[in-house]
């Protein structure tokens, strides 16, 4: 069945029940794939207060007393769900929900030393039917052909990755822009959130250029500010090691959740709409675990591939209808039940996803 952007998808059902291509799910639910400017900046602020001010309880009260692990467990995922919005500033067109992005990075991106750079540009490119699944994707590796030994020691490097961003932002970037060897690689490989290494980003130029400047000035003075403050005394030592925990946490908790986001065997060729949809893993069983590790609609992953202009907060909504108008033993109704926890088993036990038959009645 054609699809509005040219492509082809089979319907995901049987072929009597109502049609669940992409082109008809548009037509038929416009109002839902209009973004809320007020639930995001509802939901963003709460979550980036709830997260400072879990933070700031966090710096003081003595290193592992009874407050101190619950207030770094509520900074944590209050703030790691505050970041990935940055997911939804890579759809978000910037007159949709008016400068939200802007508010995000001075609470949330800056802070966290993860500004929408690192994202926005890149992960389109994820989406892209000739790049998705391929080594030009930058969100996709061969993981569900590593060892165990291999999936468990790629969470090892995030431990020092927020080390080597307060070198990336704070010392690296200003320098960049007077060395231009420097300035091509750092762009190149150290300005993007990836798993697949050899990913190379293109040169920022334009209107972007700009962005990135605007950017990486925001994030290089929160760098000084905070060397500053350290070096007259204004903040302690222990700041820093509570941001550090904190922001590798974040990184840890992320990391899992991509590692069970797709299915990761593809042999490197392109993949098309539906392939790239049995390739994803929709985490729908209404786990509250998923709803902490994959929030803003991450856990809808294989719908999001589908359908990836659908704002995060309607996802759940989409989803819950597909599953009403689709027959009981059909494959949507299967992924239902899967969970992140479920998932991660299924990776560490050796059992591939790839096998998972959404799409066999």
């Amino acid at each position: 069945m054609a699809t509005s952007d040219g492509g082809t998808v089979a319907s995901l059902g049987e072929a009597d029940v109502v049609d669940q291509s992409p082109a008809a799910l548009r037509r038929r639910y416009t109002s839902l794939f209009r973004p809320n400017a007020w639930i995001y900046y509802a939901d963003m602020l709460a979550s980036a207060a709830v997260g400072w001010t879990a933070f700031a309880i966090a710096i003081s009260v003595e290193r592992f007393s009874p407050m101190w692990a619950p207030a770094v467990l509520v900074a944590t995922f209050s703030l790691y769900r505050a970041v990935l919005f940055i997911h939804e500033l890579a759809h978000l067109p910037r007159s949709a929900v008016p400068r939200f992005e802007v508010v995000w990075s001075l609470l949330v991106g800056f802070p966290l030393l993860v500004p929408s750079l690192m994202y926005i540009g890149s992960h389109g490119e994820h989406h892209r039917r000739a790049v998705f699944g391929t080594d030009r994707d930058p969100e996709y590796a061969p993981i569900g052909r590593w060892s165990k030994a291999h999936v468990a020691s790629s969470i090892v490097p995030l431990i020092f990755v927020p080390a080597a961003l307060v070198l990336r932002w704070g010392l690296l970037g200003p320098l960049s822009y007077v060395i231009p060897p420097l300035r091509r690689f750092i762009v190149h490989y150290l300005s993007t959130l990836v798993i697949n290494p050899t990913y190379q980003r293109r040169m920022p130029e334009g209107r972007m250029a700009r962005r990135w400047m605007i950017e990486e000035a925001g994030t290089a003075i929160v760098c000084w500010t905070v060397l500053l403050a350290m070096i007259t005394g204004v903040i302690g030592t222990s700041w820093l090691v509570e941001w550090y925990l904190i922001s590798s946490s974040i990184l840890v908790f992320n990391h899992v959740r991509t590692l069970v986001a797709h299915r990761y065997h593809n042999d490197g060729e392109p993949m098309d709409l539906l392939e790239q949809y049995r390739d994803s893993v929709n985490l729908s069983g209404g786990s509250w675990v998923d709803a902490i590790l994959a929030p803003v609609g991450l856990r809808y992953h294989a719908l999001h591939h589908l359908l990836p202009t659908v704002p995060y907060h309607s996802l759940g909504a989409i989803h819950r209808i597909m599953l009403s108008e689709l027959p009981a033993q059909t494959p949507y109704h299967v992924a239902e039940h899967r969970t992140l926890v479920h998932a991660v088993r299924s990776l560490f036990g050796g059992r591939a996803l790839a096998h998972f038959p959404l799409f066999r009645n």
